[in-house]
């Protein structure tokens, strides 16, 4: 038996799984976390700068990331020179930190099919292009609210978008991300299922702007 499977196998070779290949995707899903949550998560643990009380950032532009419309493209190979520090430095006021700026060109920005710089003049692009509700920047303290309310606030100050367009998510019992979905022409347009994971919690904890 052990014999004809070392047969089957060297006659049939297992496929190589597909490289994801740069340029090749559906969608983009912008991904904004808020910051004072991940800092009490992670980042004051790590002396994280985007921690800093000077630094009062909100909600902060995690990644701009391409998607398949079941999956999405990652480390993709590129023909396109690496970020130098000081494009990724420059990206520290709405992503917290250039290490960060790094790690999504790393691991998204390759398979845009675009350049350094140009991925990340379409993901300042992108941001600009949403409202982030002022109503969580008023927070004096902090407070627990269904993650449906942080939905409703972004749907009403941004009507150009509907409800399955954005999805709000949670990690460890609090706000996590604003995941909102764009065309590749960065227009509001509907995620795909796989993305659609609204968390349901009815008391998620939302901190404050330190």
């Amino acid at each position: 038996m052990r014999s004809v499977l070392i047969w089957f196998l060297m006659t049939f070779p297992l496929a190589a799984p597909a490289q994801d290949r740069a340029g090749v995707f559906d969608y983009y899903v912008m991904a904004l976390s808020w910051s004072p949550n991940w800092c009490i998560r992670e980042g004051d643990a790590r002396g994280s700068p985007q921690c800093e009380s000077s630094a009062d950032h909100g909600w902060i532009l995690h990644g701009l990331w391409p998607q398949y419309e079941a999956g999405y493209p990652e480390y993709c190979n590129t023909p396109e020179r690496q970020p130098s520090r000081r494009m990724t430095g420059e990206m520290a006021d709405i992503m917290g930190t250039s290490g960060l700026a790094w790690h999504q060109w790393k691991k998204h920005g390759t398979c845009t099919g675009l350049s350094a710089a140009d991925y990340y003049a379409l993901s300042r692009e992108a941001y600009a292009r949403v409202v982030r509700p002022p109503v969580f920047r008023k927070l004096d303290k902090a407070v627990r609210l269904p993650a449906s309310v942080v939905e409703e606030a972004f749907l009403r100050d941004n009507p150009q978008f509907e409800t399955d367009m954005i999805t709000i998510t949670c990690k460890q019992g609090q706000i996590q991300e604003a995941r909102i979905c764009l065309t590749r022409d960065l227009e509001p347009r509907r995620c795909g299922r796989d993305v659609q994971r609204d968390c349901t919690a009815t008391d998620a904890l939302f901190t404050p702007i330190r």
